[in-house]
C-alpha cells in the first residue's frame, strides 16, 4: 500500500472537497493555462452548450494570437490544444454530437495560423490536428447530418490544406458521407477541374524565384497545387467507393509506369480480383526499376503471381529480392513455403550467398539480424579491416548479438566505433563511445587469446596516446 503522503488520486480525495479547491486556487493563481483548464471544467460540468462556449471562446482567441511561438514555448501550445480537442470529444461529443462536430471543424481550420507562427520541427502540433480529423470522423457519424453539407463542408478542407492537418480527410469521414456524400464530393472537384484557369496579363504576375528554365510564377505555383489536390481527392475518393479504374485515371499512363505507382495500382486490382491485370501493370514498370529497392513494387508483384497460382514464379521473385538486397524478409517467406529439410539445405545455401555478398555492411546486418552468429564473428575476425566504425546502426546490434558467445568479435566492432568518433572528433558521439569503451573492458575478461589482434590494455594505451588530450571523452570514461 502507498504511503499516505503519495501523490495519487485515492489520498487527494481523503482531502476533501473544500480543501482541494482551496489548493487548486491556490495553485492557478498566475497560471493562465491552468485557469483555463478549471474554467472549462467548470463549464463542462454545468452543461455541454457551456462548455461549448467556452470553447468556441478560447478558439477565437488561438486564432487571433499573433506572438511567434518556438520550441522552447511550444509545449504551452502543444497543451492548451490538446486540452481544447478533448474538451470537444468528452465535454460536449458525448451530449451534442453536432454542436462537438462543429466545433471540431472550427478547431481544424485553427492550423493554419497556428503553424504560420509556430516551430513544429518535432511534428507534435500536427499530430494534434490529425487527432482531430480522426475525432471528426466519429463526431460526424454520431451527428448523422445531412451527407451532402458534409461533403460541402469537406469540399473547402481540402483546398486549404496547407500544412497537411487535413491528410486522410476523405478515408476518415467516409462511413459519414456515404455513397451520396463521396458521389457528391466528387462531382464538386470533378466540376473544379474543368473550370478554366484564369491566365493574368503579365504585368500582374509576380516573380518568387527561378529556374533553368526561366522565371518562376506564383500563379503557376498555385494552379499545379490546385491540380494536385484535385488528383489526389480524386484518388482518395476513389479508394474511399473501391472504384478501381477511377483511381487509375487520375494517372497518366507514363506516371502509372513509376515502380511505386504501379504498385499502388496493382494492390488495388488485386484486391478487386483482377491478378492478370495487375501484373501486367506492375510488368510494365520492372523495366524502370533502380538499383535501390523498391520493395512496395516487388511485393505487389509477388502477391500476383501468388494470385494467379503462378508460385514458382513467385518463390522466384522472393529468392531474387534476397539476393539482390539481401532481404531478410522475402528469404524468410521462401523459406516458409519449402518442404521439411529442403528450408534448412535453402537456408546454409542462402548464408553462404550472403557471405560473399559486395557489400561488407549489408552482410554483417543480415547475418547479425537473421540470427546467424557463428557466420557473423568469423566475419569481423577475418575482415576485420572493413569495419566501418562510421555505421553505429550496423556496428550496434552486431556487437549485442556476439558479445555473449563471441567476445573478441563484439570488441572488434566496439573498437572501430570508438576510433572513428575519437579519430574524427566526433564529441557528439563520445557519451556513446566512452559506453562501448566500458563494454569492451567487461569483455576483456571472457576472452582467452586475442590472437592477432591487440589485447585490451594495449587497446588503452593506444587510445590514450593517440587521443589523451580528449578530456570531454576520457572524463566520461569510468
Amino acid at each position: 500500500m502507498a504511503p499516505k503522503n503519495t501523490l495519487n488520486a485515492q489520498n487527494l480525495e481523503a482531502l476533501g472537497a473544500k480543501r482541494l479547491a482551496e489548493l487548486l486556487i491556490d495553485i492557478s493563481s498566475g497560471d493562465a493555462a491552468a485557469k483555463r483548464r478549471l474554467r472549462l471544467a467548470l463549464a463542462g460540468a454545468q452543461s455541454p452548450a457551456d462548455a461549448a462556449r467556452e470553447i468556441r471562446k478560447r478558439l477565437i482567441a488561438i486564432s487571433r494570437s499573433r506572438s511567434f511561438v518556438d520550441w522552447q514555448s511550444r509545449r504551452a501550445l502543444v497543451d492548451d490544444l490538446e486540452a481544447q480537442r478533448r474538451a470537444i470529444v468528452e465535454h460536449v461529443g458525448k451530449a451534442d454530437p453536432k454542436e462537438a462536430l462543429d466545433l471540431m471543424w472550427r478547431f481544424l481550420a485553427l492550423a493554419s495560423s497556428v503553424f504560420a507562427r509556430c516551430d513544429d520541427s518535432s511534428g507534435t502540433v500536427i499530430g494534434i490536428f490529425h487527432g482531430g480529423v480522426s475525432d471528426l470522423g466519429r463526431l460526424a457519424e454520431a451527428a448523422k447530418g445531412d451527407a451532402e453539407e458534409l461533403a460541402d463542408r469537406t469540399f473547402p478542407a481540402l483546398l486549404d490544406n496547407d500544412y497537411g492537418e487535413f491528410d486522410g480527410l476523405i478515408a476518415t469521414l467516409c462511413p459519414a458521407l456515404g455513397d451520396a456524400g463521396l458521389q457528391h464530393l466528387k462531382q464538386r472537384f470533378v466540376a473544379l477541374s474543368k473550370e478554366p484557369i484564369r491566365k493574368l496579363p503579365e504585368h500582374e504576375r509576380r516573380k518568387i524565384g527561378w529556374a533553368t528554365s526561366g522565371p518562376i510564377y506564383e500563379d503557376e505555383i498555385v494552379d499545379r497545387h490546385r491540380a494536385r489536390v484535385i488528383e489526389m481527392a480524386l484518388r482518395d475518393i476513389a479508394d474511399a467507393q473501391g472504384d478501381v479504374d477511377a483511381f487509375v485515371a487520375q494517372y497518366e499512363p507514363e506516371t502509372r509506369k513509376v515502380p511505386g505507382i504501379a504498385a499502388q495500382i496493382g494492390a488495388r486490382l488485386l484486391v478487386a480480383g483482377r491478378a492478370a491485370e495487375a501484373l501486367k501493370v506492375l510488368e510494365a514498370a520492372e523495366q524502370r526499376r533502380a538499383g535501390w529497392p523498391d520493395f512496395e513494387w516487388e511485393d505487389a508483384r509477388i502477391a500476383a503471381l501468388d494470385a494467379l497460382e503462378r508460385g514458382d514464379d513467385a518463390q522466384a521473385a522472393r529468392w531474387s529480392c534476397f539476393e539482390r538486397f539481401l532481404s531478410a524478409r522475402h528469404l524468410r517467406d521462401h523459406l516458409k513455403r519449402l518442404s521439411d529439410f529442403d528450408d534448412i539445405e535453402a537456408e546454409n545455401r542462402a548464408l553462404d550467398f550472403a557471405e560473399n555478398f559486395e557489400h561488407f555492411s549489408a552482410v554483417l546486418s543480415f547475418l547479425a539480424a537473421w540470427p546467424a552468429p557463428d557466420r557473423t564473428a568469423k566475419l569481423v575476425l577475418t575482415r576485420a579491416e572493413k569495419l566501418d566504425g562510421d555505421r553505429y546502426e550496423v556496428l550496434t546490434p552486431v556487437a549485442e548479438a556476439l558479445s555473449g558467445k563471441h567476445p573478441l568479435a563484439a570488441t572488434l566492432a566496439l573498437r572501430a566505433m570508438i576510433e572513428f568518433s575519437l579519430d574524427n572528433a566526433r564529441s557528439s558521439r563520445y557519451k556513446h563511445a566512452a559506453r562501448h569503451f566500458q563494454e569492451c573492458a567487461s569483455l576483456a575478461s571472457a576472452i582467452a587469446d586475442f590472437g592477432q589482434f591487440e589485447p585490451h590494455e594495449s587497446f588503452v594505451t593506444r587510445m590514450r596516446g593517440k587521443h589523451g588530450r580528449k578530456s570531454s571523452f576520457w572524463g566520461l570514461v569510468i
